[in-house]
């Protein structure tokens, strides 16, 4: 008796509908991908300077630092130059700006300022108030133009207040006064 073997063809793979699928979902896809633009804020962190370098009198070295109640901007030699008080609706940032421009017109050549910065900050008051300090708006003629003010910025951690100052300061005691017998 014969033993019949069938014959087994090699099957054709059938791709055309797989090719249909990617040429409608590979445009689909793009037209719907969101495409982000980042962007970055190049900063250094200060410096730690030298004596030497302090003794130079005309040299400015500008630090805002941003308490919750107050924005204090300083010069790191000379000490503070004016505290702005916040508003009710938060940091005074317009204030800050025209203060920059100020001290931008005295020292024309400088660039760099210090960001000092409480852990506790919010990120949007971070940005504002370095948005402040790099640049301002001037009225030249009937437009408004705008200026770099201090563009290379540093930042830091803001020195913490003396809380023994603080408290003393809000709940003043009075001296005592002892009668000698």
């Amino acid at each position: 008796m014969r033993v019949r073997r069938l014959r087994k063809e090699q099957a054709h793979l059938e791709i055309t509908a797989f090719i249909n699928l990617i040429v409608v979902l590979v445009p689909f896809l793009l037209s719907v991908a969101v495409f982000t633009r980042l962007a970055v804020i190049d900063l250094s962190l200060p410096a730690q300077t030298s004596g030497v370098e302090q003794l130079k009198a005309e040299d400015l070295k500008l630090e805002v630092v941003i308490r919750p109640d107050a924005l204090e901007v300083g010069d790191r030699i000379g000490g503070l130059i004016r505290r702005i008080d916040n508003t009710p609706a938060g940091h005074d940032v317009k204030a800050l700006s025209n203060l920059m421009q100020q001290i931008k017109g005295k020292f024309p050549d400088q660039l760099e300022a210090t960001l000092l910065a409480q852990p506790d900050t919010p990120y949007d008051t971070l940005v504002q108030v370095m948005d402040a300090m790099r640049a301002g708006m001037s009225a030249e003629g009937t437009k408004l133009v705008r200026t770099e003010l201090f563009p290379n910025i540093s930042i830091g951690d803001a020195p913490l207040v003396n809380t023994v100052n603080a408290v003393a300061a809000a709940n003043p005691v009075k001296p005592i006064t002892v009668a000698k017998k």
